[in-house]
């Protein structure tokens, strides 16, 4: 069986998840599938089915008290938090979106395929232990790791974390844990609050967790050099069998709800260069789980750059660079960080 090069996700049915007005809306993945069909990468590459999650891996990753709550909250309808909607069919999708994700992984880490790329949606990465939050119903990511984890004998793996906003879900789960490298950079001061440089880890995820907050009108130039000099060194010490990337469109600077400069050609060279790494260091295994981002225009021209990245080719940035001038407060945050990670 020869591999792919890239399988995807797709949450069949997901349009029954929607709120009249709320940013994460239907129309994000749509826009993304007619983008990647319009660039023939969309009818090209398999569309993988959920994978049901065993209960064992259901309850590592949230408490049977919350997922009992999430299941009968659904049925009803309504908000977990102000942020935070439910519909009828929602505890059924977000079943599907994590079973998803965890083909997606699977299927990378068994070789079947180079690389994934999971429209997970709803989305996951707030989700924490206990708690959905912040649009995140169940942490698609942190269940497809501990699918990885617990089913397919993985011993290492590394979450690096691309989207606006920190993910607070992801690093609660895997906090005390040293089976899970997580990394994350991020608008700070924004939602949820967390993801500050002090937070490490406990026990033995110590050293573990990687935080990067930059301030707002961090851009290119800023998450290059985060990337190259911070989480790619420690990537590298840690040596995971497999990364996986949350991915947020919402750091671009377009987006509605975000205060940074990203380019969609930003993200061509962020996972451009994490393929690269994932190439010379963990048999090329990449999979990529669908966060946040609320700019249509940017789900498109951002999701076409990051998938030329997975499969090895050039892409146009159709959005272009801001018009205005990067901050470069954001490099406080780097002369910070390299002291404390001895880098």
């Amino acid at each position: 069986m020869s591999m792919e090069a890239l399988v995807y996700y797709y949450p069949d049915g997901h349009a029954l998840h929607h709120e009249t007005g709320h940013p994460e809306r239907p129309e994000r993945i749509e826009v993304i599938r007619k983008a990647l069909q319009q660039r023939g990468w969309w009818d090209s590459f398999p569309k993988l089915q959920p994978i049901e999650i065993p209960p064992a891996v259901l309850t590592i990753v949230h408490s049977p008290a919350y997922l009992n709550l999430l299941e009968i909250s659904c049925r009803r309808g309504g908000h977990l938090d102000a942020d935070t909607y439910l519909t009828p069919a929602s505890w059924q999708l977000a079943l599907a979106t994590a079973g998803g994700a965890a083909a997606v992984a699977q299927s990378v880490w068994n070789g079947q395929a180079s690389r994934g790329l999971a429209l997970t949606r709803p989305p996951g990465h707030h989700a924490t232990h206990g708690q959905g939050m912040g649009f995140c119903l169940l942490n698609n990511i942190a269940l497809a790791a501990e699918y990885l984890l617990k089913i397919e004998n993985c011993q290492r793996i590394a979450i690096v974390d691309i989207d606006l906003h920190h993910g607070n879900g992801t690093q609660d789960i895997f906090y005390h844990r040293g089976d899970v490298f997580y990394t994350s950079i991020h608008q700070s001061p924004l939602y949820p609050g967390t993801g500050a440089l002090d937070e490490m880890g406990e026990g033995d995820g110590y050293g573990l967790t990687a935080n990067f907050p930059l301030p707002p009108g961090a851009g290119d130039v800023a998450y290059m050099s985060v990337l190259q000099e911070l989480i790619l060194p420690l990537v590298n010490r840690y040596q995971p069998e497999i990364v996986l990337i949350s991915y947020g469109f919402d750091a671009h600077w377009s987006d509605p709800l975000g205060h940074q400069m990203l380019s969609a050609e930003g993200y061509h060279s962020m996972i451009n260069q994490l393929v690269d790494w994932a190439e010379a260091n963990c048999g090329g295994r990449v999979a990529i789980f669908l966060e946040g981002g609320y700019s249509l225009d940017a789900a498109a021209a951002c999701t076409r750059c990051v998938v030329s990245a997975l499969l090895g080719e050039a892409e146009v940035d159709t959005l272009g660079k801001p018009t205005y001038a990067e901050s470069s407060l954001w490099r406080r945050v780097l002369e910070r960080a390299h002291g404390l990670w001895n880098i």
